[in-house]
């Protein structure tokens, strides 16, 4: 991940427990509404294989990284299977140090002031804000104030009507996950439907 890139449309999908047999179509559905950063949790049946594949499919139209990395186990499969960034719920330190000595862009999960602090002194890209959806963009404001200088990521609950609050709060990025991959549309293979869910956000912050 080239993270000045990313900071250019800094809008992050989360593909959790998809199967196999989508991921082509679904990949191309979210390139076509014109996301270009999107990570696969590792806690998804045969994660590696599936960020393997999509890296194949996608080449340089996706930026591809690893989400819920919880151990250094998980750390060095997704990396050797072609994720270029890491996300974790919260902060395991061995992970940040592993990712910062090897240059690759590390997003720890954080909720409380004395997590966000921590997380950034460990030497996060930038700090997931999660679950966002309980304080809301409000609550971006009020971090900001001491951690001014710390960037943050806002996961959970962002919507199309509110990522402009989120940004305008202090988020220097957002992501989506289930709220745009439901289950029902997945199961339906409705990319129709996730392709416009996908095309409200980049066109929220197109805006």
């Amino acid at each position: 991940m080239d993270v000045a890139v990313f900071k250019k449309k800094p809008i992050l999908g989360i593909l959790r427990g998809i199967e196999a047999d989508i991921l082509e179509p679904l990949l191309e559905t979210v390139i076509s509404a014109g996301l270009e950063t999107l990570e696969i949790t590792m806690n998804t049946e045969d994660a590696p294989e599936l960020i393997r594949r999509a890296k194949d499919i996608c080449g340089s139209r996706l930026d591809l990284g690893a989400g819920t990395v919880l151990s250094m186990q998980d750390l060095k499969t997704a990396t050797q299977s072609g994720a270029g960034f890491i996300v974790m719920p919260v902060l395991i330190q061995d992970i940040v140090e592993y990712c910062v000595k090897n240059k690759i862009p590390v997003f720890p999960g954080a909720f409380t002031p004395g997590e966000v602090y921590k997380a950034y002194e460990a030497g996060a890209t930038m700090v997931k804000v999660f679950p966002a959806k309980f304080f809301g963009p409000e609550y971006f404001r009020e971090l900001k104030g001491p951690f001014n200088n710390i960037e943050l990521l806002a996961c959970s609950g962002v919507t199309p009507d509110n990522l402009k609050d989120y940004f305008a709060s202090g988020a220097s990025a957002v992501s989506f996950g289930s709220s745009v991959f439901r289950k029902d549309w997945l199961e339906k293979k409705d990319f129709k439907s996730i392709n416009h869910a996908v095309k409200r956000f980049i066109d929220a912050w197109n805006e």
